[in-house]
């Protein structure tokens, strides 16, 4: 799939536009490409108690949850899915581009990088400021979804 990169980071500055940033004063969008060919995009949302403030990526993932694949008619079959995804999940990001209201990448931070790796897994590609990487790169060693299932209580009593 072709990333036209100048377009995916157009819509973060546009949606950063319309953050709700008060305290900071810094508008942050973000923009990710699915899987099926669809932009979605999300900014940061503040609260005056800082730590239930929303960044973009955030709101990026939300509203990727949120948007029903594409029909097959607008896209390959199956091109929203990702393998692990788990039954009823939506379109995956193949991209993600994090822009300042100026239209400079930010990088997600450790937080959001969490919620993009399960939105988009390992490969996801990140705009940054010396261009795309996979988010493997950004956040090595990951703990994921396959970690929990491996790593569940076996139902052995704890040590006391």
């Amino acid at each position: 799939m072709k990333i036209d990169w100048p377009q995916l980071r157009g819509a973060a500055v546009d949606v950063a536009g319309r953050a709700y940033a008060p305290y900071s004063r810094l508008r942050v969008g973000a923009a990710g490409l699915t899987g099926d060919g669809q932009v979605v995009v999300g900014c940061n949302v503040e609260n005056a108690s800082f730590g239930v403030t929303l960044c973009a990526e955030c709101g990026l993932v939300s509203a990727l949850h949120a948007t029903p694949p594409r029909s097959p008619d607008h896209g390959s079959p199956g091109s929203g899915s990702g393998s692990g995804a788990g039954a009823g999940a939506g379109p995956r990001l193949v991209a993600v581009a994090v822009v300042a209201g100026d239209g400079d990448p930010l990088l997600p931070c450790g937080r959001c990088r969490q919620l993009l790796l399960e939105a988009g897994g390992p490969d996801l590609l990140v705009d940054t400021a010396g261009g795309p990487v996979p988010l493997a790169e950004l956040l090595p060693a990951a703990f994921g979804g396959a970690d929990l299932s491996a790593r569940r209580d076996s139902g052995a009593a704890a040590p006391s």
